[in-house]
């Protein structure tokens, strides 16, 4: 059972929110093979992309990505569903609550791809120009991108697009632009140039200067636009899909425009394939389901085991007009836990927080709720050779070990396995050893029993935990845990709220929770955008720093992080940072399963050989005309 958000269910990709790209992979072709020209005294390379570590993958003339079905039928539609409700459609502002697909128009300069790790190329730039030590980045801009409104996107759009940003909106955005960008100029109306400011690691800038979301300055001036309001208007972008039908707060359609600047670009070719992307949004998983029995949607990404485990046998699953299907997922876990909110006095001594960790029964809830279909996590980066195993490496010593001598952290940090989450007696909800355990570390905390059994420090206070919650379907997973802390001692409850309330407690400024159910933030490539989970700068302004870490360690970590040359480099102090990370037990891990569990209506195609690493149903797949017509003859689908 994953998190339900409106976010996970839309779309697998969007875990990084400064390298997010839009809905439909696509990379640049135009070029040649990535050339070297001397520039006043300096080695400059003109190149149609970026790779991180190593050489890129596809060069310059290929004609379409190795994972799509380049004749893929363009029409029909992908019809899924979201959980909660919307008011805003402004996924770069702090305010309202914003569809989790509000981003879709939006395209930014540069893209992955999802059969490469670190690897960026010019979507809408013909080429781009650094030196090797990547200092500044030039982007030569295609002459034929063009706004929606067929106005075109130029050097000025762009400029103006990292100036709003920079100064409005989300705050992590903000963190990471200002700090580490000294200019921004306009050197021609399709040529831009971004310095990153001296003294700092550029291994990741270049990227990070292409992932900027670009929208219109006309437009945004015009309307009067404000990106730190909420709008249901979307920002005017170039992207492949524009507004279409909306119910605010219930549907959400996006139109194909058949006029998108880039529609015969060699790699959104097999991509961007149906005529509308239809959202619909149920505020009860169990009402979502009951929605997709019905045919109000024909795609569902199935987060509950149980549903999955037992709900799969109605008249279409039997007649074999939908389709239950288990897909590999290569991803690495999620990173999904509950997140402590140690901005809390009561959650400041770690011993509190690991108490509190103890009584999460995972193996229980997996054999008794879960069906067996998941495994727990324990490093942020699981499934990844960064998750951190064993005593601390050689390499992961060397870090780590003027930290120590610093006093910033114990010796044992190296001499020590990483912390892993606990086990439990998976034939009882309530573990007797894991009882006494976390028992001893809050007598030692200072959380005393009194004679009415409940935990209390020395003013009298009791140790009262609130979990809080907009997923319907988590109760049953948080209930038998607040009945453990109860026995425990402690003022457990679950406080259910809708998705706006939990926006509005859980986001800044507010961090008004004490537990909730997020998730650890982790990339294939950790640089820069990690400061906006886990640095002292982020604690009090970031919606990826919910639980409020700011550590010492952590913030020289982060550092060691951005400056690693090489993937083995970075590997080791990636691992180096799991390992403080999950000493400060800011977390309690949940579980993850490497299967996408999907059910759909048997009206699509997919490519023979997806990426391991992307489901892509709103990009990859196609609407497949003849099998729709089949079921809407048997009174399936409208």
């Amino acid at each position: 059972m994953r998190k339900i958000s409106a976010a996970n269910v839309v779309t697998a990709k969007d875990r990084d929110m400064v390298r997010w790209a839009a809905a439909g992979l696509v990379l640049l072709v135009l070029g040649a093979v990535p050339t070297v020209a001397r520039a006043q005294d300096q080695k400059v390379i003109v190149s149609h992309g970026i790779s991180t570590f190593g050489a890129l993958k596809y060069p310059a003339d290929f004609k379409h990505l190795d994972y799509v079905n380049p004749d893929a039928p363009k029409g029909g539609e992908m019809a899924q569903w979201a959980f909660g409700t919307f008011d805003s459609l402004n996924r770069l502002s702090v305010k309202g609550n914003s569809a989790g697909s509000g981003a879709t128009p939006l395209e930014t300069i540069l893209v992955g791809t999802a059969d490469e790790i670190g690897s960026s190329y010019c979507l809408m730039c013909e080429t781009m120009e650094y030196p090797e030590d990547r200092s500044w980045v030039i982007f030569n801009l295609r002459k034929d991108v063009k706004f929606s409104d067929g106005s075109p996107m130029t050097a000025e759009d762009v400029k103006f697009s990292y100036d709003i940003v920079s100064t409005k909106g989300i705050a992590e955005f903000r963190t990471v632009f200002t700090e580490q960008f000294q200019s921004v100029e306009v050197l021609d109306p399709y040529k831009i140039k971004f310095t990153f400011a001296p003294g700092i690691p550029y291994r990741d800038l270049p990227a990070t200067a292409g992932s900027l979301s670009v929208f219109s300055k006309a437009d945004y001036e015009a309307n009067n636009r404000d990106l730190e309001e909420s709008s249901l208007e979307p920002l005017l972008a170039t992207g492949p899909y524009v507004l279409g039908d909306m119910t605010v707060g219930q549907k959400l359609v996006w139109k194909r425009n058949p006029d998108y600047w880039g529609n015969s670009h060699p790699l959104n070719v097999g991509q961007n394939n149906f005529d509308t992307i239809r959202f619909e949004y149920f505020a009860d998983s169990d009402a979502a389901f009951e929605g997709f029995k019905a045919g109000i949607y024909t795609f569902r990404n199935e987060n509950s085991s149980k549903q999955w485990a037992t709900g799969y046998d109605f008249e279409a699953i039997q007649k074999g007009y939908a389709i239950k299907e288990e897909i590999p997922n290569g991803l690495m876990a999620s990173g999904q836990a509950f997140l402590f909110n140690m901005r809390k006095d009561k959650f400041k001594d770690p011993k509190v927080r690991e108490a509190i960790a103890l009584m999460f029964n995972f193996e229980w809830s997996n054999k008794t709720l879960f069906y067996d279909l998941y495994a727990r996590i324990n490093s942020i980066w699981d499934n990844t050779q960064m998750a951190a195993v064993g005593p601390a490496s050689a390499g992961e010593a060397a870090i780590l070990q003027p930290l120590v001598d610093e006093g910033l952290l114990p010796a044992s940090i190296i001499t020590d396995p990483p912390v892993m989450a606990p086990t439990s007696d998976p034939e009882s909800q309530l573990t007797r050893a894991n009882l006494r355990a976390a028992s001893a570390l809050l007598d030692q905390a200072g959380w005393a029993v009194g004679t009415d059994g409940m935990r209390r420090n020395a003013a009298g206070e009791v140790l009262a935990v609130e979990f809080l919650e907009s997923n319907p379907a988590f109760e049953r997973v948080i209930n038998p845990y607040v009945e453990n802390l109860k026995a425990l001692g402690i003022d457990a409850k679950l406080t259910m709220v809708d998705p706006a309330q939990m926006s509005d407690r859980a986001d800044p400024p507010k961090f008004d929770f004490d537990i909730i159910s997020g998730g650890a933030v982790n990339s294939y490539e950790p640089g820069s955008e990690m400061e906006q989970a886990y640095s002292s700068k982020t604690v009090d302004n970031s919606t990826r720093n919910r639980a409020g870490v700011s550590h010492p360690a952590v913030d020289k970590l982060l550092e060691v992080v951005k400056a690693a040359d090489t993937r083995e480099e970075l590997d080791v102090a990636t691992q180096a940072l799991d390992r403080v990370l999950r000493s400060i037990r800011f977390w309690v891990p949940e579980w993850y399963k490497n299967t996408y569990t999907v059910a759909y209506y048997d009206i699509f195609g997919r490519p023979e050989a997806p990426p391991a690493s992307a489901l892509g149903e709103a990009s990859l797949w196609w609407y497949d005309a003849d099998k729709a017509a089949k079921l809407k003859a048997a009174g399936v689908l409208q």
